[in-house]
């Protein structure tokens, strides 16, 4: 049987943008795994996946639910440990015995 994930939904066109990427973060790190959230937003948020892969490699699916041209949505799942690729943004297990890098 196949469970849905909660969503909780993060809704920023309202909100000051120096405070929108905190505000997103704080919201993706209160996930358990396997949970999403959708945000909302009136732009494309691109730069925010960019930084989600800085900080984040690996860790989360970045999916488009709506691609404006006023409203962007996008679902962000924080990914369950067995499915985090430990090579992603080229970190490894070290030891230098890896061979997936």
């Amino acid at each position: 049987m196949t469970t849905l994930s909660p969503t909780h939904t993060v809704d920023v066109r309202r909100i000051q943008p120096r405070d929108r990427h905190p505000l997103i973060f704080t919201t993706f790190r209160r996930l358990s795994a396997g949970e999403s959230m959708e945000l909302v937003n009136d732009h494309d948020p691109r730069p925010l996946y960019y930084h989600f892969q800085a900080e984040l490699p690996g860790k989360f699916t970045w999916d488009y639910l709506e691609n404006g041209p006023d409203t962007w949505r996008v679902s962000i799942r924080r990914l369950d440990a067995s499915e985090v690729d430990p090579h992603a943004g080229g970190h490894c297990c070290g030891g230098g015995s890896c061979s997936g890098a």
